[in-house]
């Protein structure tokens, strides 16, 4: 009939309402989140006093003279704290968290300025680390991807299967073997300036690709699989029988939608690279977290330990929430 309406076409005069952008679909998400993954640090941080707590000896005992007599120690003891309930310790320690306040070490220190310089090493070390294995497992991935069953996709997947299994201090020593003793290309150590940082660029190259080439591998099988996946979608069989470029189907359709799955395996190596950090910290005496953590727990030091744990679980639970963040839009712009 003429005149009249379409199922697509709105009466005149009506409203029709806009669709809720995906991001702003993500806050109630990201927000839930978010409380679960502080709550999980918190649950941590006490297993933390915890564990400590159980281990022989304590803070007093650890940071003491020699010759201190038993009086001394019990005045320590209590000017640490250490003679109230560990329950009662870690409360006061965790309510001055919010603030920033990390508490003071056995040794006097405030732990914030005890962080001050190593922790954006560690950073610093890691996050070079992420861009390395970021790019590198893009690039292998798509790389096997171009012709899927191929010899070069096999040896690709074999090759990182190979290397996911290789612990950090493994490849830190092969690393060491090969570049700083055979050839002596790069330095075995590192040397610190004035301020506390690396003395000079090429003290990161070994470091950085210790933590990185095990979890090239594990990201590398990740974008192979979340490629292989995207595969099998309708519009990327549509986009082959247009007769579109293989490289213009691979970055223009395929890699936005593995780009979730992807990202959720670079924020889950960000636990690793971080955690892993403190292994490869020590074997090239770089100047990071790892030795913090060392000597904090020599000397039974619950509050560094614990400030080392809150510090770096915020940075990985912001990693992980950016990777949700990412998987909800994509997931989001899709429906």
């Amino acid at each position: 009939m003429a005149g009249s309406l379409t199922r697509d076409e709105p009466a005149e005069g009506t409203t029709v309402p806009r669709p809720v952008p995906a991001v702003i679909r993500t806050v109630p998400y990201a927000a839930g989140v978010l409380a679960r993954r502080i709550l999980l640090l918190a649950v941590l941080l006490g297993a933390v006093f915890a564990a400590v707590e159980m281990l022989p000896g304590d803070a007093a005992d650890a940071t003491s003279e020699r010759g201190e007599s038993a009086a001394d120690l019990a005045q320590r003891r209590h000017l640490l704290g250490l003679d109230r309930p560990v329950a009662e310790r870690f409360w006061d320690w965790m309510t001055g968290l919010p603030t920033g306040d990390l508490g003071t070490s056995a040794r006097g220190e405030p732990i914030a300025d005890l962080l001050a310089h190593p922790f954006p090493n560690s950073l610093l070390l890691g996050g070079l680390a992420l861009l390395v294995t970021l790019v590198a497992s893009v690039a292998l991935g798509c790389w096997a991807a171009a012709k899927p069953g191929g010899p070069l996709d096999r040896a690709v997947s074999a090759s990182a299967t190979g290397i996911l299994a290789l612990p950090e201090f493994v490849v830190a020593v092969a690393l060491v073997l090969v570049f700083a003793l055979w050839v002596d290309w790069l330095p075995a150590v590192t040397l610190t300036d004035a301020d506390g940082s690396p003395a000079s660029w090429r003290m990161l190259v070994l470091p950085v690709l210790a933590l990185a080439i095990p979890q090239i591998g594990w990201n590398t099988r990740i974008v192979r699989a979340a490629l292989a996946d995207e595969a099998t979608a309708p519009h990327i069989e549509t986009a082959v029988l247009d007769g579109l470029p293989r490289h213009r189907i691979l970055t223009h359709h395929l890699l936005p939608g593995a780009l979730p799955t992807i990202a959720a395996g670079l924020a889950t190596s960000t636990g690793m690279l971080l955690g892993g950090a403190v292994v490869v910290e020590t074997i090239f005496n770089y100047p990071g977290i790892g030795s913090v953590l060392a000597g904090a727990v020599a000397d039974r030091d619950s509050p560094v330990i614990a400030g080392v744990v809150a510090v770096t679980g915020a940075v990985i639970t912001g990693v992980l929430l950016l990777a949700d963040l990412i998987r909800a839009w994509a997931s989001g712009d899709r429906t």
